[in-house]
């Protein structure tokens, strides 16, 4: 298949980018490289630099395409602002850039032809859930901006499926982490800037690259008081999307969007994070407690029962301290010289 990756050069897309090549898929990587890095694209494949918002572009690279007589067969949509703190101080761009975006992005799908979508959607489209472990027919009343933002994508695709017949599917991720491990080396890894993700943030205590790490509220109605989360290595969700894929190749798809949750099944405390990576890494990394952030839910944990037994997935790395190696590894590699 020829995919467009929207957003392939960030930790996830490329990710999976990679993965499509590795499958023999054509993949096509576009980006604005706002968030995500150049020298970390994978190898062979094809980069467009460009805004999502920028219709005449995404016009320009579907009519290319079928030019060279090899139009698209779908598109996986990762490019997004992803930061629920920042999207409650600054929501107008998370609501332009997440929602309104997609938007120019599904018109050129329909003038153009591609009529698979895979959504990378978030667990903030819950809120406050009701019940742990969260499933996917859970009430959805997001807490933050970036959850809302992500949230009204899921609605336009079910109105686009309804009265288009767009098939797509949408991807529920819970905290995903890690770095893949492989023949092709260790690669991507967790490089946002600024880094406000948890792993990367305690390994660059364990490098020297900070001095300690912030715990952001000890007094949530938890085990000890800090956040639980649930933590997905980032090459199980990237099989996640080649089998939601080819999901959509089948009839069924053709009745109803597909929405899945992956994760992990089991919550991790921010306080359990720390000493996996105090384990892993064998530095002391020393944590100052500050206040909650708002829009932070208590615990989200996923049920992943659905993508288990309807897209045959099967996640490989379920141990924390799995996880984090991996992401420690990738990290000494990039930043140790």
């Amino acid at each position: 298949m020829k995919i467009l990756v929207t957003g392939g050069a960030g930790y996830i897309g490329g990710t999976v980018a990679g993965l499509l090549a590795k499958n023999g898929h054509q993949a096509v990587i576009f980006d604005n490289l706002s968030h995500g890095h150049r020298d970390l694209l994978p190898a062979g494949v094809e980069f467009i630099q460009g805004e999502l918002a920028d219709r005449p572009a995404l016009d320009g690279i579907f009519i290319a395409a079928k030019q060279q007589g090899k139009p698209f067969d779908g598109v996986l949509h990762f490019a997004a602002l992803i930061e629920a703190g920042e999207s409650m101080l600054y929501p107008e761009q998370f609501f332009r850039n997440n929602t309104a975006s997609t938007l120019s992005l599904l018109e050129a799908m329909l003038a153009h032809g591609p009529r698979r979508l895979v959504f990378s959607s978030t667990a903030a489209v819950y809120g406050e859930p009701e019940t742990v472990p969260i499933k996917e027919d859970a009430r959805l009343l997001p807490t933050n901006a970036y959850g809302a933002s992500k949230l009204l994508v899921e609605q336009m695709l079910g109105w686009f499926h309804r009265i288009h017949g767009l098939r797509y599917a949408s991807l529920r991720y819970f905290n995903v982490a890690g770095a893949p491990e492989g023949p092709d080396g260790i690669s991507r890894g967790e490089a946002h800037q600024p880094e406000s993700h948890l792993i990367p943030l305690i390994l660059d205590v364990a490098l020297g690259r900070r001095p300690s790490i912030r715990i952001y509220g000890d007094d949530y109605p938890t085990p000890d008081g800090t956040c639980i989360r649930d933590y997905i290595h980032v090459s199980d969700l990237a099989d996640a999307h080649l089998l939601a894929l080819k999901a959509l190749e089948t009839p069924p798809a053709a009745k109803a969007g597909l929405i899945f949750n992956l994760g992990n099944g089991h919550g991790f405390s921010v306080r359990e994070v720390i000493e996996s990576a105090r384990h892993v890494t064998g530095h002391a990394i020393p944590a100052e407690i500050h206040p909650r952030r708002p829009g932070d839910p208590a615990v989200l944990v996923a049920s992943s029962e659905k993508a288990i037994s309807e897209l045959g997935w099967k996640p490989r790395y379920t141990q924390l301290d799995d996880i984090v190696r991996t992401a420690w590894i990738w990290h000494r590699k990039r930043y140790v010289k």
